[in-house]
């Protein structure tokens, strides 16, 4: 994009530039006049398009895969490379349960893990956060949209195994970041 951006202010500078430029203003078409342009420069120094400079690169994200999650909304967003590329309803902790606020780095992914603390519960491709706290499918599929959880985010299975993928492919762990915010 910002190669596209320099070769085309390059093109405007080139064309108009060094040829002669036509004013037409309220003229009718017989009386339009033809002025020459002063001959141009070379141009030097350092060339900026909207603060930058042409030859900065854009470095990627720190964390290319964000998954952000709003309590008071039920929903993650998920974010690629600072694009929203899925929103999803989930459901967190019920009344009686809490759901850890702020921001983590993943520190295990399991794609089926089973709760030892509520009766083996499964936990399809599991996003562990924060101590015990996950982000992981759920079976009960109904309650998603709503709290329900005893404390981690629940997803549907398919998204939980998209979000699962995508962490992967970015690099795994160290290139995720998760968001928990009201």
């Amino acid at each position: 994009m910002m190669l596209r951006r320099v070769m085309i202010s390059l093109a405007y500078l080139t064309l108009f530039g060094s040829q002669a430029l036509a004013t037409t203003s309220s003229a009718t078409p017989q009386e339009t006049t033809i002025i020459a342009a002063p001959k141009s420069q070379p141009i030097t120094g350092e060339l900026r398009l909207l603060g930058e400079t042409a030859s900065e690169k854009k470095t990627p994200p720190e964390k290319p895969i964000i998954a952000k999650i709003d309590i008071s909304e039920q929903r993650m967003n998920v974010y690629v490379n600072g694009l929203i590329t899925h929103s999803w309803k989930v459901s967190t902790a019920r009344q009686g349960y809490y759901t850890p606020r702020g921001e983590y780095a993943p520190y295990r992914m399991h794609t089926m893990w089973r709760s030892r603390k509520y009766n083996n519960a499964p936990m399809p491709y599991a996003v562990f956060f924060h101590k015990g706290w996950a982000i992981h499918g759920t079976t009960s599929i109904a309650r998603l949209g709503r709290p329900a959880s005893h404390g981690c985010v629940r997803l549907h299975p398919d998204n939980a195994k998209i979000l699962f993928k995508l962490i992967k492919a970015a690099g795994g762990m160290k290139s995720a970041k998760v968001v928990i915010s009201n």
